[in-house]
């Protein structure tokens, strides 16, 4: 297996542990694959949370055993030409919300991949855009 391969099975190992430790509701292991400055856009316009204030946002419900799966469906990984940055998009199958889609950015340090920045979003279907952005409008 060459460089390039090792580092995405690498990289893929910690964005599947990182879901699943949501799913798990398993707070040390999931903000355990962040760096300190990581940043988590959520779905909400108003959802750009940095590590620490994310993890202030879910612990009380990690806490009750409470965490939220998504599933990956299908992903591609992008790697720089140093081996230390990497870029990533993933389809995701959530039960409540469908299909999502998530990108980010993880970092290589001490060794370790870790999320340094994660967007979550729903793909909206171009022929529903013009209606989903309109109610989007209207309730702001």
């Amino acid at each position: 297996m060459g460089r390039v391969q090792g580092a995405r099975g690498e990289i893929a190992g910690v964005l599947d542990d990182w879901h699943d430790a949501a799913s798990a509701a398993d707070g040390e292991r999931y903000f355990g694959h962040m760096t300190e400055d990581a940043v988590f856009l959520g779905t909400d316009a108003g959802e750009r949370w940095d590590r620490d204030a994310f993890r202030a946002f879910a612990d009380p419900y990690f806490s009750k055993g409470r965490g939220w799966t998504y599933v990956p469906i299908e992903r591609h990984i992008m790697l720089a030409a140093d081996g230390r940055t990497a870029w990533f998009d993933e389809r995701l199958e959530n039960e409540k919300l469908g299909e999502c889609r998530g990108s980010g950015v993880l970092v290589l340090g001490d060794g370790v991949w870790r999320i340094s920045h994660y967007v979550l979003s729903i793909p909206i279907p171009n022929e529903l855009a013009d209606e989903v952005t309109q109610r989007i409008r209207e309730a702001r």
